[in-house]
């Protein structure tokens, strides 16, 4: 049984899929195959293959879930989907079950409150009564269900059960008594993130979830599992107790920490950063986001360089005030000649302190303008430092080369799309440069430049499979980048685009992927240097 609700959560699952890639942003949607069902009396055309549960949000009815997520395989363990079918004995999962044409489905009688309270209270016969001093408390799934469906009542007189929180890592906090068994984590681990982790030992009353050996979580996506919980089993251990929800201030923003440019929201309260956490962006990151981004704020407050310091006449630096700090810049610009000066901004700065930088330097007469991870002249045509194909792209293609990156350590929100395109779309992924630990099978090519030289001249065999595919793909790493030889590199690698039709008229195939979104900025900007600054010594350096 459990094997035939995974064969029909897939179909449903790329029937959906192929659903919305035909509708394009504001367009209505149009499908070529529809069927007719009935949702609480009222007529609506769905996709032929999707879930019950799926029409209903397409028909604008909410179902109520935990276990339920359109981006995981379906389960169908909670079963507080339960809605009613005509002609059914019994109320069925909306989750798994596919349309059928003509299928009347009711969300709203008497046996599928009763149900849905059922269901409820079978759920909270082993919940602790945690609320108030659970950091999931204002956002979590089970406490805003239960007030909608649940009972005023419980018919369970015996005591509760306890399990024992699990050590997942510094980033993750279990307190595995209050879990459901929905298991959003464990789907997620498995098929997102691609590490097998975390699952599920134990039958009926003395089921956890966990991982099967004492042992640490070892993704570098591990912090979405946070937001997958419906319940608090699964928090942000470096924001526990730190904070409610409604005590946050929400403000839109891109993480910098990557080259991905992944939506985030910055939750804060006062002028403290409390926590980052995803924002939905289908074009980019979905709703997933690395734990790089998710908990790097920290280094906003701990061991930050807050305020100036200068040189003492004992040779030790001291602090001092802006204005002081000030002042020493400008007599050191002042006697400084401006052919011996050069500017480095970080690759985590903002375009407005580049372009500030910039200025500044423009009007010094100085031209030696340098960004951390960005070679010289590497920004003379824009598409040869951007991600061309589009995150959304990897998906498309049939072919992926990696020459000089680690896709899961520097991106892996890409990491996660590709795995995807590996594992359901029979991608083939291959790589020149040193063993990487990914999350999917990857043909290693060679480690050295003489592999790139024997691809680019036809006498390496995946030459000829570059040339046989439809849409190849190939991803140009920053440390390629960093390489004295990487002009070199860089032109043959654009050789072997045009030769194997990686960018053509409606396909741009060639990718740089930067490790993060300041470097780009820079190139944009134009802050690159020159050929004769970019091998001057300089005098005076000014860093941002």
């Amino acid at each position: 049984m459990a094997s035939v609700i995974r064969a029909g959560a897939a179909f449903a699952r790329s029937a959906l899929a192929s659903s919305r890639r035909l509708a394009g942003p504001g367009q209505q949607r149009r499908y070529s195959d529809m069927v007719a069902v009935f949702v609480n009396g009222k007529e609506t055309h769905v996709p032929r293959g999707i879930t019950v549960l799926q029409a209903c949000e397409q028909a604008g009815v909410d179902v109520p879930r935990f276990c339920y997520h359109q981006r995981l395989s379906i389960a169908g363990n909670c079963r507080m989907c339960l809605v009613e079918v005509e002609k059914s004995p019994k109320p069925v999962a909306s989750c798994a079950m596919p349309v059928m044409p003509n299928m009347n489905i009711k969300t709203t009688t008497p046996l599928v409150k009763k149900a849905r309270e059922g269901v409820m209270e079978f759920l909270l016969i082993n919940h602790p009564l945690d609320c108030p001093i659970c950091d999931q408390g204002g956002e979590c799934e089970l406490q805003d269900q239960s007030a909608v469906y649940g009972s005023d009542r419980s018919r369970f007189t015996e005591f509760k059960r306890a399990v024992e929180d699990k050590e997942l890592g510094p980033l993750v906090k279990t307190v595995m008594s209050r879990c459901i068994h929905c298991t959003r984590c464990v789907r997620f681990a498995t098929e997102v993130a691609g590490v097998q982790d975390l699952g599920i030992t134990g039958r009926g009353n003395a089921a956890e979830v966990g991982t099967y050996v004492s042992k640490l979580l070892t993704s570098e996506l591990s912090g979405n599992i946070i937001d997958l919980c419906p319940v608090g089993a699964l928090t942000s251990k470096p924001f526990a107790f730190t904070a409610r929800t409604w005590e946050l201030r929400n403000t839109e923003s891109i993480d910098v920490t990557d080259g991905l440019g992944s939506n985030i929201r910055i939750d804060t309260r006062g002028t403290e950063v409390m926590r980052v956490v995803p924002r939905l962006h289908e074009g980019v990151n979905e709703e997933w986001i690395s734990d790089k981004a998710r908990f790097s704020y920290d280094g906003l407050k701990r061991q930050r360089l807050d305020k100036p310091l200068v040189k003492g006449a004992d040779g030790r630096l001291k602090p001092a005030t802006w204005e002081q700090a000030m002042e020493v810049v400008a007599a050191k610009i002042a006697s400084t000649d401006p052919a011996t000066m050069a500017a480095v901004a970080g690759k985590l700065s903002d375009a407005e302190s580049i372009m500030a930088l910039k200025d500044l330097f423009n009007r010094l007469g100085a031209g030696n303008l340098t960004a951390e991870g960005v070679a010289g002249g590497s920004a003379d045509a824009r598409s040869s430092y951007l991600f061309n194909s589009n995150i959304v792209g990897v998906e498309d293609a049939d072919l992926v080369l990696l020459v000089g990156t680690d896709p899961r350590a520097e991106a892996p929100v890409l990491n996660a799309r590709l795995r995807r395109a590996n594992v359901a779309g029979g991608t083939h992924v291959a790589s020149i440069g040193p063993h990487q630990d990914l999350t999917y099978p990857v043909e290693s090519l060679g480690l050295s430049a003489k592999t790139v030289a024997d691809v680019v001249s036809g006498k390496h065999p995946f030459a000829a499979r570059m040339a046989e595919a439809a849409r190849p793909l190939i991803i140009v790493g920053a440390s390629l980048l960093r390489r004295p030889d990487r002009d070199a590199l860089l032109k043959g690698l654009h050789a072997l685009a045009d030769q194997t039709g990686t960018v053509t008229a409606d396909w741009n195939g060639f990718n740089v992927l930067h490790d993060a979104g300041g470097t780009v900025a820079a190139l944009d900007l134009g802050f690159v240097p020159s050929t004769a600054a970019a091998t001057a010594d300089p005098a005076a350096v000014t860093l941002v």
